[in-house]
């Protein structure tokens, strides 16, 4: 008994003596292969000399490194903007719809980005209608190449205090868009915001009926907290299913009506939904991913309608093409 306690320590004593081994013969030599770093780095978790979330952050710091701006960048057709001429009665609801902060503002030609507009500054000028100039609040634009760096675009960002910068193509068109916030959720993962829930719950009820949803939240948890029968063969969370519906990536405010629920996106990217608001609308049903109502055989005469339609808000909003 107490042998094999002994070798058992002699093999553990062993192990931490050759990961400090190659930890120390690592760091004498010059770093040359970066996929030897990383291996260094995940031993040193696997030994409880890093954390999980540690070992992201110094991932993502290198990985920035090696990102273009092209990479991460929001494209043109997703930007939202507002024009030059614009009045102040025909901006806010583009302001108020987006909820955004910064807004490219564009002139004559769509390529024509003139400035930035802040959605604080318009705070002086909400009574001010009559009067409302566009350009006594406009702020100066960054423009950055689309093969610009992270690591580059980050440093710049920090020194010239700027969150927001136009990416521009070879040609000098406008490509896209990329913020500050981009940028460092390549490092630490998502933001979060007031709507976000904690991280080991999918799902938070509000007071005012409806409940926010995080769109990775499996169908199953969905199924069980709110006592519905929804099923899919394609997709295995919630917002699959909300994408299924629209059938396009969806923005900030569109509704999707489908299982008797109403599906509104809270926050969602140019490549994935983050946060739903779920509003219940009827009875539940049993329905598959196709809309069929599966009870409507039993329940001719019980007045159950199939729910088939999908409804979208769009969000009021320019883009560009």
């Amino acid at each position: 008994m107490n042998d094999s306690l002994k070798h058992t320590d002699a093999q553990t004593e062993a192990s931490k003596r050759s990961w400090f081994d190659r930890v120390t013969q690592f760091f004498q030599n010059e770093v040359t292969d970066q996929e030897q770093l990383i291996g260094v780095l995940q031993e040193a978790k696997k030994n409880n000399l890093l954390d999980q979330y540690s070992l992201i952050m110094i991932e993502g710091v290198m990985q920035v490194s090696e990102m273009q701006v092209r990479d991460i960048m929001i494209p043109r057709s997703k930007i939202v903007v507002v024009e030059r001429d614009s009045n102040l009665k025909t901006i806010l609801p583009t302001v108020i719809d987006s909820a955004h902060s910064r807004f490219p503002v564009i002139g004559e030609n769509k390529d024509e980005v003139v400035g930035v507009l802040l959605a604080k500054d318009l705070l002086t000028q909400i009574n001010t209608d009559d009067n409302f100039n566009m350009r006594e609040i406009l702020r100066p634009a960054v423009f950055v190449p689309e093969s610009k760096r992270l690591n580059v675009l980050l440093d710049e960002f920090r020194a010239n205090r700027n969150h927001m910068a136009i990416v521009v193509d070879e040609y000098g068109g406008i490509a896209g868009l990329i913020t500050i916030e981009d940028v460092l959720e390549q490092i630490v993962g998502e933001i979060e915001d007031e709507h976000d829930i904690e991280e080991d719950k999918f799902i938070h009820e509000h007071t005012n009926g409806a409940s926010i949803v995080k769109a990775i939240t499996p169908i199953e948890d969905f199924n069980e907290h709110f006592g519905s029968d929804i099923t899919s063969d394609d997709v295995d969370t919630i917002g699959g299913i909300v994408i299924n519906a629209l059938g396009h990536m969806p923005k900030r405010g569109e509704i999707a009506s489908q299982h008797g629920f109403d599906f509104k996106v809270l926050r969602a990217s140019s490549r994935r939904i983050h946060l739903l608001e779920v509003t219940r609308t009827s009875d539940i049903v049993k329905y598959t991913t196709d809309n069929t109502n599966v009870n409507d055989t039993n329940n001719s005469d019980s007045g159950l309608e199939q729910n088939t339609d999908t409804d979208t808000a769009d969000v009021s909003s320019n883009q560009l093409n």
